[in-house]
């Protein structure tokens, strides 16, 4: 499998630029919501919690529509994978409050992020991926925490709201960085 990509940017490289922008607003917008009513497991909290990989679930789609073909498609698959479980996985663990919910968000996160981290590593040649690589990394090691984290007494959604935000930064560098390159390049 060649992992060399033009290095001229495409409709595909444009598409992934908006949807990196995309992403951080939604982000930004879902963790300020899940801050003012994270508190307990409610039922807006659990729409929230479930809304979060739903989303995932469709940037990935929309991800893998606007991908040239030579860009790399199973870690999509297995993105949105992972997603779909997740979101099953937490309307079940909000039932049991939420150090359940912290389990399954920090297993979600340990593995999105090593997806994550494939899929920016074979894009890398697009450029703006570094930030990409920097947060698969970070997912990987805050998922860990998250499960940590139920098992003691500061288990809080909240921590979820700020691992969205950091993501939601991630992004938009990555978005920024796509941007940048696609005007030199024009």
């Amino acid at each position: 499998m060649s992992t060399s990509y033009a290095t001229k940017p495409d409709a595909g490289t444009q598409a992934l630029r908006t949807l990196y922008f995309v992403r951080f607003g939604f982000a930004i917008v879902w963790a300020v919501l899940m801050m003012a009513i994270g508190k307990s497991i409610t039922p807006g909290t659990v729409v929230l919690l479930l809304v979060y990989p739903l989303f995932d679930v469709a940037a990935a789609v929309v991800d893998f529509r606007t991908s040239g073909a030579s860009r790399p498609k199973a870690p999509l698959y297995v993105n949105m994978a992972l997603s779909l479980l997740t979101t099953v996985g937490l309307g079940v663990a909000a039932a049991s409050g939420i150090p359940g919910v912290l389990r399954v968000w920090g297993a979600w996160a340990i593995t999105a992020g090593i997806v994550q981290l494939i899929v920016a590593v074979l894009r890398y040649r697009l450029g703006g991926q570094w930030a990409m690589i920097l947060s698969g990394g970070i997912s990987v090691l805050a998922g860990g925490s998250f499960i940590v984290m139920a098992g003691g007494p500061k288990a809080s959604l909240t921590s979820v709201a700020g691992y969205a935000i950091l993501g939601g930064v991630f992004f938009l560098i990555s978005a920024i960085r796509l941007h940048r390159r696609t005007a030199k390049a024009n």
